[in-house]
């Protein structure tokens, strides 16, 4: 049996809360989105890779926020950008 590899990016999420009610860059450009997801470091809410936009994406490669959480009712999953993989 192999251990399970543990991500070195979980060390940067904190404890915290969404700092808006949808997708903070599409909020202030008009566009749309199709499902949210949470910086785990910082609270900002961004639109998911299925959406136009990608901001997530775009606010984890540019700010160096690793992680995300899906912030879709009944989903309770965590992405790290980084490496790739739930965590």
């Amino acid at each position: 049996m192999t251990p399970t590899m543990i991500d070195p990016d979980v060390a940067a999420i904190r404890n915290v809360s969404p700092r808006a009610d949808g997708c903070e860059e599409c909020l202030r450009l008009g566009t749309p989105w199709v499902h949210l997801r949470l910086c785990l470091t910082c609270g900002h809410v961004g639109c998911c890779d299925s959406s136009p936009m990608r901001h997530a994406r775009a606010h984890a490669h540019t700010v160096g926020h690793p992680i995300v959480q899906s912030l879709e009712p009944g989903e309770m999953w965590r992405w790290c950008y980084v490496h790739e993989n739930y965590v």
